[in-house]
């Protein structure tokens, strides 16, 4: 369900409401019983539902390991504990 933005032209209250597209304006402020304007919003952003949009869907798969740079320094941590992306020698 849509929600709209009213403002009251008397007391500037500001607020939003849920309403079905097929009701009408609202006519009255909540507070002071004054005119409202319905203000023109920016809209949501696009939802994507379903499978195919998370970032993982389409990640690049990982090429060969990187080579270690010549004269790199061994690595000081157990292979275990180095991260995956290590360009040392163990």
């Amino acid at each position: 369900m849509p929600h709209y933005d009213y403002e009251c032209q008397k007391c500037k209250h500001v607020f939003e409401i849920y309403q079905s597209m097929t009701s009408g304006h609202l006519k009255k402020c909540p507070k002071c019983k004054g005119p409202l304007k319905r203000l023109i919003g920016g809209g949501a952003g696009i939802i994507f539902k379903g499978t195919g949009f998370y970032e993982t869907d389409y990640k690049k798969k990982l090429g060969p390991e990187p080579m270690p740079r010549p004269g790199a320094k061994p690595c000081e941590k157990a292979a275990s504990s180095c991260p995956a992306n290590c360009k040392h020698k163990h």
